[in-house]
């Protein structure tokens, strides 16, 4: 059973995903790819180019992890991801409107919830952002986030594409906390587990009502959205 008064206790900062936990990034880029892709008469479902590119995005960002031979921008990897599902789906284009559709990532919106519950929470703990975002593509994006950030951290600082442990390592030593003393909290089982991996606490929130998946890194707590973590550590 989670013991959120220790949580309380023990945790100072709540670090977050931003694409994805706490921007739709899905629905925002599925907004602005419909028309793109309509103008360059595919029919196909945006949504689903939406899928295709992030995660082509992900696969690539994770083999530069891997291949441990220097950071590669997350800019850098999005036009290769964005040119890739193009040419996936057959359709003709410049690098221009390639560059045109990354540089959307800085504009994405919050969830509806996301800014009240963040006004509540900011009342009890130090919020961070802890994104794979390139720092200016970070900067660029705080005046639609609706909260401003404690800080915003870059994996940039540690090298590495989360979930790589060097990234919450780094977020923590930046903070001058303890991995133990951040909770990390993401729409992403591979986020929640490279941080649980690293010694933070996580908090997994299920928008999608999906399975978290056998792990022996399983999240400190698990809810559906933002609101209800605000309602829990309040």
């Amino acid at each position: 059973m989670i013991d959120v008064d220790l949580i309380k206790r023990e945790v100072k900062a709540l670090t977050f995903d931003q694409y994805g936990t706490i921007v739709d990034m899905q629905g925002c880029l599925t907004k602005v790819a419909e028309p793109f892709l309509k103008e360059k008469g595919w029919t196909g479902d945006a949504n689903r180019f939406v899928t295709w590119w992030r995660r082509t995005h992900f696969e690539n960002s994770m083999i530069d992890s891997l291949c441990n031979r220097g950071h590669t921008p997350y800019r850098e990897i999005g036009h290769r991801a964005v040119s890739f599902t193009l040419e996936r789906a057959g359709i003709e284009y410049t690098s221009a409107e390639v560059q045109m559709l990354v540089s959307e990532i800085e504009k994405l919106t919050p969830f509806t919830e996301v800014p009240e519950a963040l006004e509540r929470l900011a009342k009890n703990y130090r919020l961070v952002i802890l994104s794979n975002g390139d720092r200016d593509m970070l900067d660029a994006a705080k005046p639609y986030l609706g909260h401003t950030f404690d800080a915003t951290i870059s994996v940039q600082e540690a090298g590495y594409f989360k979930p790589h442990r060097k990234t919450y390592e780094k977020s923590a030593e930046i903070l001058g906390l303890a991995t133990m003393e951040c909770m990390h909290v993401a729409n992403h089982t591979f986020d929640c587990v490279g941080a649980k991996a690293a010694g933070m606490r996580t908090a997994f929130i299920d928008r999608r009502n999906r399975p978290f998946g056998q792990t022996q890194h399983n999240p400190d707590i698990t809810i559906s959205n933002m609101t209800e973590l605000a309602d829990l550590l309040g």
